[in-house]
């Protein structure tokens, strides 16, 4: 008797500590530049608003070619945070200092938001160059997917 009201009651405060938990994501972005002599810029980039992509989403089929006509102005972010970055050139070529800054600044930046619950779950990154004669530059994008449980 006394096991069977021992696993009832657990079951039933089991029952009432389950919560429905929602997660929500974060990305943040930095974009580091491959131009010579240290002319690009460099950021760490991190929106403060929220966008619903159904509002500029439109649905393409064979029947009907209805567009969503919100305009590029209004889906824009205005609340952002940019952080900047060194680039990775100067005008001595690769500049590796510049490279360990950045890396100091991004850790700080993943330490904080870890210490502010988010756990930092995927990170992905790519290279865009033009890649042909006379190629100057491009971009290193690295971007750095938290999720949190609420």
């Amino acid at each position: 008797m006394k096991k069977t009201m021992l696993i009832m009651l657990l079951v039933v405060s089991t029952a009432f500590t389950m919560e429905a938990q929602t997660v929500e994501y974060k990305i943040i972005t930095s974009v580091e530049s491959i131009v010579p002599s240290g002319l690009g810029r460099s950021r760490l980039m991190s929106a403060n608003e929220n966008k619903d992509y159904k509002e500029y989403t439109s649905t393409q089929t064979a029947d009907d070619n209805t567009r969503n006509k919100s305009n590029r102005k209004e889906m824009r972010v205005k609340g952002f945070d940019e952080t900047k970055l060194l680039n990775f050139f100067n005008l001595g070529g690769i500049r590796f200092q510049n490279i360990a800054t950045n890396d100091a600044i991004v850790t700080s930046k993943i330490n904080t938001m870890t210490a502010e619950g988010w756990e930092l779950t995927f990170v992905t990154s790519g290279v865009e160059s033009a890649g042909g004669k006379g190629d100057n530059g491009g971009i290193y994008i690295t971007r750095y997917i938290f999720k949190r449980t609420k």
